[in-house]
């Protein structure tokens, strides 16, 4: 019997005999000695085939990092940057935002030691600053890579796009703030003042009355170098009144230079937050005072097809109406698809919208302001309402209760924020003496009722309304509460992404283009699942 036999068999005997006295067969496949030094398994071994992290680098691997690769010099990286991409996907699915919380999920979730590869764990410091830093100006890049990967997969058409927005706290303190009214009025009120006192400033210096704030101090301080005054301060100590003079008219200018900035920040917005210039106040449905306090936060704007988010942006707009034409361009763009039908709620439903959509030859599915209120008898039987009198083309007129002409006067026009031109058109009836329906006509300052009315978005407001009402409008209507609303719901209660970590509006929106990202690989990851891969929209009775 060789060395070996002999060996083995006394190893047998051993562990039968002493260590498993019952006699039953020792199972040495369990590693008994947590010291004892064993060769590392793949961990892949230990995930899932159909695990959404593995659909993830599957995605990810197709992508293209130029751009991302570029944001670093050399060899100055201490991971790949994909592969701290891939991280913050990853992480996003889950619903971890914190960079300290994805570090301990690299040392502890075997998930995320298996998109590591054994490259060292990254620092919460390092995540951070990759996130916004390296990601910011590359990160929507990605996403639109992968929204051309899931349009050639046949998961996007872009025919359909739903639109919605919705309101996120912004990460700044809730009650920093300035407002463009007391901005406005502390303004006025300094200007009051520079005008009284500058101008006897001026005339203790043999000035002109009529020189400026800016002029005046900067002959006060020539002047105070040239007679090498001495600025004193504290108790006890004796101002000269040139130095009163240059302290005061100091005092101006910096005040006047502050409210000025303030009006810079603040362009044709109402508010800003002083920790997030780019945040404004808005009403939140999240009021954790429940006093209706206003809170700084982003208008997050979305496009969904399909389930995915096909484009987002952020605004500073507490409105939805002004937003639609800048979202839509930036999505073209950037997608380089145009999108035949556009549906939204009332909420977006404007001539300037309206106007756009029609120049741009999209079709748009979007609820009139007044379609619910439209659709009431007390409206239908209202004859006193411009939408219910008669109306001539040709004499360009509207006939009023009492059988009165209301002829077209004059027009109005105004621009919006964005430039576009309203015209409106102003109706004056031809005698309102003794017609017995006045008191219920109107209640105007006027002697004869005047509607002032834009043609043009009345026609618009009833060709949506037609349009909404077909089978293929009820169809779109019912799936933009499910696929866009409903994306906001997954965001918000299932993800738990209720407040932005970021501060600025570029890195803010770069966390929300990460969120978008890793929302689409989840649903992607889902639809597969399910067995809905390649169905874009959901069955409706139309009957």
């Amino acid at each position: 019997m060789s060395y070996f036999r002999i060996a083995r068999s006394l190893l047998s005997w051993y562990n039968r005999v002493d260590q498993n006295p019952t006699g039953k067969q020792v199972q040495y496949t369990t590693m008994r000695n947590r010291n004892q030094v064993v060769i590392p398994l793949d961990l892949g071994i230990r995930i899932d085939e159909n695990a959404p992290v593995r659909k993830l680098i599957e995605i990810c691997d197709e992508l293209d990092y130029t751009d991302l690769y570029a944001a670093y010099l050399r060899h100055w990286r201490k991971i790949d940057p994909r592969t701290m991409f891939e991280l913050l996907v990853f992480a996003y699915m889950n619903g971890i935002y914190s960079s300290r919380d994805i570090e301990s999920a690299c040392r502890h979730d075997i998930r995320f030691m298996w998109i590591l590869q054994n490259e060292p764990v990254p620092d919460h410091s390092t995540i951070a600053r990759f996130q916004n830093e390296r990601l910011t100006g590359v990160m929507e890049d990605l996403f639109y890579q992968l929204t051309e990967k899931l349009y050639q997969m046949g998961e996007l058409s872009y025919k359909n796009m739903f639109v919605d927005g919705t309101k996120i706290e912004a990460n700044a303190n809730r009650y920093t703030f300035v407002w463009a009214k007391a901005v406005a009025k502390q303004l006025e009120k300094l200007e009051v003042r520079i005008a009284k006192e500058v101008p006897e400033v001026a005339l203790r210096y043999d000035l002109f009355v009529d020189t400026s704030l800016e002029d005046c101090l900067t002959h006060l301080m020539k002047l105070a170098d040239l007679v090498n005054l001495t600025f004193v301060s504290g108790k006890g100590k004796h101002k000269t009144q040139l130095q009163k003079d240059i302290e005061l008219l100091t005092s101006f200018y910096e005040r006047k230079e502050g409210y000025k900035e303030h009006q810079t920040t603040l362009g044709s917005r109402k508010s800003y937050s002083k920790t997030d210039h780019d945040a404004t106040f808005m009403r939140l449905k999240e009021d954790h005072m429940q006093n209706g306090q206003l809170k700084p936060a982003y208008n997050v704007q979305i496009g969904v097809e399909s389930e995915y988010i096909i484009g987002l942006g952020l605004f500073p707009n507490p409105t939805d109406t002004t937003t639609l034409p800048t979202f839509l361009e930036r999505v073209q763009e950037k997608s380089g698809h145009r999108i035949e039908n556009i549906t939204a709620d009332a909420g977006y439903a404007s001539e300037e919208n309206y106007t756009y959509l029609e120049q741009n030859e999209q079709k748009a599915y979007i609820k009139p302001a007044d379609y619910e209120v439209r659709k009431t008898r007390k409206f239908k039987k209202d004859i006193y309402r411009v939408e219910n009198m008669p109306y001539d083309p040709e004499s360009d007129s509207f006939t009023c209760p009492n059988g009165k002409k209301l002829v077209h006067a004059y027009d109005n026009h105004r621009k919006s924020d964005n430039g576009y031109t309203t015209t409106k058109q102003n109706y004056i009836c031809e005698s309102c003496t003794g017609c017995p329906h006045r008191e219920k006509c109107f209640k105007g300052q006027y002697e004869n009722r005047k509607i002032s009315l834009s043609q043009t978005f009345a026609r618009q407001k009833r060709e949506a309304a037609e349009r909404i009402n077909t089978p293929e409008g009820i169809k779109l209507r019912v799936n933009r509460s499910i696929q866009v609303e409903g994306a906001f719901g997954v965001i918000k209660e299932d993800y738990g992404f209720r407040k932005f970590l970021t501060r600025g509006k570029r890195k803010t929106e770069t966390q929300f283009f990460l969120l978008a990202f890793a929302y689409n690989i989840r649903k992607l990851c889902n639809r597969l699942e399910t067995g809905r891969f390649g169905v874009v929209l959901f069955d409706v009775d139309v009957a």
